[in-house]
């Protein structure tokens, strides 16, 4: 209400401050997230600070541009005027964050509000404890609490914060979380947007190389313990190449992590108990072709394969949310494409194949939020592409120029020239149909 937050000046330094905080306190942010989730620091930097640098970066250079009036064509039936958009920020919001990539996935977003010209509240999640108090410690010593606040908490903080008015809440985390959040913002008409999840499906044809196949989707699947929300869920592959699938994953699993995967250092943990024996009850489920070692000390389950597995399985009910990747056979590319069209909408679909007309189709016949060509998750690394979903795995999106975009509104501005009035509009209406039609045509 005071303005302040508007400027351009304002606004970078703001983001410039939030930058230096952060690489003020890299040692200590990787530590806190190694704490959380055993993330080494190489994937901790990869996976949290390098996302989080390059937006904010993207950002600072663009921000000037973004904040400027866009300009529109205007009918010649309002001559003589201008159209103009003004990209004004949604005011007060509410950035609620979830465990798995506890810094990015909270600051990312907030460089989004930052940029847009709001206020915020900060929300993170209460399992990653350790990122949260050092994010509530540097966010404290960064910006005035008027400004950008963060509330550590559990259920009862989530449920007071959500009754309160906001002009727009920002939330990361399951479906059926984001259907409360919903929910409660539709008390207040107060817009969302939800980055939820769900079961992104791959798809692998008999045509690519195998090996490198193996390499992109074990590399995606066990990223961070496989606790991504873009994932890869399952794996749909042409009946006949099951076999050379698993065998090439489990090279490429062992030149990864080691014989040993659960003393790998390079190796994430699940974030606690309940997770832990989640997904042990997941892989209990279904046939082990790899892996489904666990230890309940470290809270690490080893990468896992199941195979053959049914559609009935326990392992094909929910998000997995865990490095255990279930593989299915196909008969025909209708035949996979069907089987996903069967189930909500993913986040995200990857396919490997060197058959372009197989690609396109697949393409063009599935619904979901994003997602790769012989390839996994790297999307996500594209500042110019959006980042969100679509029915169940989400609404709204963000990343680079749409961060912006989606912690601000379009005002919309016909500027009207006072010496000229072209008397066509107004009545009596009588002999002005021909040049209406004329006009307007």
């Amino acid at each position: 209400m005071s303005g302040k937050t508007l400027s351009y000046d304002f606004r970078i330094n703001a983001l410039k401050a939030l930058r230096d905080c952060l690489k003020k306190n890299e040692d200590e942010i990787l530590e806190a997230l190694s704490k959380d989730l055993g993330k080494s620091s190489f994937e901790g930097y990869a996976t949290e600070l390098g996302i989080v640098y390059e937006e904010i970066n993207y950002l600072t250079k663009h921000l000037r541009k973004l904040m400027k009036p866009t300009r529109t064509k205007t009918p010649i039936t309002q001559f003589k005027a201008s159209s103009y958009i003004i990209h004004e920020p949604l005011g007060n919001t509410l950035i609620m964050s979830p465990w798995n990539y506890p810094l990015q996935l909270t600051v990312v977003p907030l460089a989004g509000a930052i940029a847009g010209g709001n206020t915020a509240i900060i929300k993170p999640s209460r399992y990653s404890q350790n990122v949260s108090r050092v994010m509530k410690r540097l966010i404290e010593e960064t910006f005035p609490a008027e400004y950008i606040a963060l509330f550590e908490g559990g259920h009862e903080t989530n449920t007071e914060l959500l009754a309160l008015r906001w002009d727009l809440i920002f939330f990361t985390g399951s479906p059926n979380v984001g259907r409360i959040v919903h929910r409660a913002a539709g008390e207040n008409l107060t817009p969302c947007i939800l980055e939820l999840g769900g079961k992104s499906p791959v798809i692998i044809d008999g045509t690519v190389d195998m090996a490198l196949t193996a390499r992109r989707l074990a590399w995606g699947k066990f990223l961070n313990a496989g606790q991504t929300c873009v994932a890869p869920d399952y794996v749909l592959v042409k009946k006949g190449y099951a076999e050379k699938l698993i065998e090439a994953l489990k090279k490429e699993i062992e030149t990864m992590f080691s014989s040993d995967p659960l003393s790998s250092p390079d190796f994430p943990k699940i974030i606690n108990e309940k997770h832990f024996e989640r997904v042990k009850g997941l892989i209990a489920g279904s046939t082990v072709a790899m892996g489904g070692k666990a230890d309940e000390s470290s809270l690490r389950i080893a990468p896992t394969i199941l195979f053959p597995v049914k559609e009935t399985d326990p392992v094909m009910n929910e998000e997995i949310f865990g490095p255990v990747l279930p593989v299915l056979e196909y008969e025909s590319l209708d035949d996979a494409i069907s089987f996903i069209r069967k189930r909500e909408k993913p986040l995200a679909f990857y396919i490997f194949s060197k058959s372009r007309s197989d690609i396109n189709k697949a393409l063009s016949s599935l619904s979901f939020g994003g997602g790769c060509v012989n390839d996994t998750v790297v999307h996500l690394t594209a500042p110019g592409l959006p980042f969100g979903g679509i029915g169940n795995s989400g609404m709204g999106c963000y990343h680079g120029k749409r961060s912006f975009e989606a912690f601000t509104h379009d005002k919309a501005i016909m500027d009207k020239a006072l010496w000229l009035d072209l008397k066509v509009r107004y009545a009596p209406f009588k002999g002005k149909l021909k040049l209406l039609k004329m006009l307007m045509r």
